[in-house]
């Protein structure tokens, strides 16, 4: 018969906190067969209650009348009860609401995961269910109005940065086109580069006279490419400003710089350096964050008004935002100023500073003395925060021990 073992597990887990050990006592038992391969189905986000998702039961090959007798189960790590089955018919339903921005924000790619468990015997199936993407999200402009300072002696084809608008759809739903209201004096340009960053300007088109008229209104209107189309709109105040002829300049209108995520408060991240061909006070340059770089961009830099210099000043982390986009003025000290813009595009860089977890999903006990070689006892996931090849883990027993880890799925045994 078989022989009832008990065992300690010790796995090893180094990360950035040092080397930490994890004790696992496990008492395992069972006839276990491993569930063959894996079902795929997909669902539309917003899919009312009780939306038809597959018929989880046949496909998995388990007849109906032994679903309750064998504890048909489904665990979903995380996601809570957003799928649900019937029992009754083996149909896989949506349970509650499921908001794919919500779930994998702005991730190509969204699935949930399910682990479907029967017992008498233990068989464990591994399901995933595709969320697709619906136009639900209308471009969203941060501000509701944007200004933009313009010097009456600025030429033609002088082009002023704008901040485009944001949607938190995927793929066409959040490709976004532009327009521009009718203007004698402006129009609209939009770049995008190969990180496919789009960048929008307002170009001036004839010049300006601050005694004729000191502002110009326009609406800046930014379209998805969904279906239906939806809009967001930003208005658009531009105010006329008078001398001061020339404006300082950046040796660059865009950076680019990487750091790591660990690096320490006071950092310094670049140092720029823009200048002004005017004489004096009026070629005197202070530096600044522009009037539309986050909160949340503030509270991680700041930069040197007399410098340009650009520190750190809060901890990094790669795992919760990996790209910062910070627009910098300089600005001179005529009267009134002139100012020139650049942009920094940051790139955190990931250092190994998540340790592993690890999850038992599934335990049978006590070990039949009698079960036979192969027997499955248990199922362990496991997982890192960290990217690439920091994030990849792999999962050992101590030596001389009757049992094996064998790897059935992705990160699972």
């Amino acid at each position: 018969m078989e022989i009832k073992q008990v065992f300690e597990m010790v796995i090893t887990l180094e990360g950035r906190l040092g080397s930490q050990y994890l004790l696992l006592s496990l008492l395992l038992l069972a006839a276990w067969e491993e569930g063959s391969g894996q079902v795929q189905y997909s669902v539309a986000e917003e899919s009312k209650h009780g939306t038809f998702v597959g018929r989880i039961a046949q496909d998995l090959g388990l007849e109906l009348a032994e679903l309750v007798p064998r504890l048909f189960r489904v665990a979903s790590r995380g996601h809570g009860d957003l799928l649900e089955v019937n029992l009754q018919n083996g149909i896989l339903f949506v349970n509650s609401r499921i908001d794919r921005e919500e779930l994998c924000g702005r991730s190509a790619e969204c699935s949930i995961h399910l682990e479907v468990i029967v017992d008498r015997p233990l068989q464990v199936f591994h399901v995933e269910v595709e969320v697709k993407d619906i136009n639900d999200n209308a471009p969203v402009f941060r501000l509701k109005e944007q200004r933009v300072l313009i010097y009456e002696s600025r030429l033609p084809d002088s082009m002023f940065p704008l901040e485009g608008a944001s949607d938190a759809d995927v793929g066409s739903n959040s490709l976004l086109t532009y327009k521009l209201s009718s203007s004698e004096y402006f129009a609209l340009d939009v770049k995008t580069n190969s990180d496919d960053n789009t960048q929008i300007g307002l170009v001036l088109r004839k010049s300006l006279d601050r005694e004729e008229a000191p502002e110009h209104n326009l609406l800046l209107t930014a379209t998805d490419e969904g279906k239906p189309e939806l809009t967001g709109t930003v208005q658009l105040l531009v105010t006329v400003l008078d001398v001061n002829d020339n404006a300082p300049s950046f040796e660059q209108t865009e950076y680019e710089v990487r750091i790591f995520e660990n690096s320490g408060n006071g950092t310094i991240v670049i140092r720029l350096n823009a200048s002004d061909q005017d004489e004096g006070v009026n070629g005197e340059i202070s530096y600044s964050f522009n009037s539309l770089v986050p909160t949340m961009v503030r509270d991680q830099f700041r930069i040197d008004t007399n410098t340009g210099e650009i520190v750190t000043k809060g901890n990094l982390d790669f795992e919760k935002l990996n790209l910062y986009k910070i627009r910098v003025d300089a600005t001179d000290k005529g009267h009134p100023p002139m100012a020139g813009h650049c942009t920094v595009l940051l790139k955190v860089l990931d250092k190994n500073d998540n340790v592993p977890q690890i999850a038992l999903t599934s335990l049978s006990l006590p070990i039949r003395e009698d079960a036979q070689l192969g027997t499955v006892i248990a199922l362990i996931s496991v997982s890192d925060l960290d990217f690439g090849a920091n994030g990849q883990v792999t999962c050992s027993l101590t030596p001389h021990v009757p049992f094996k880890l064998v790897s059935t799925f992705k990160n699972y045994y």
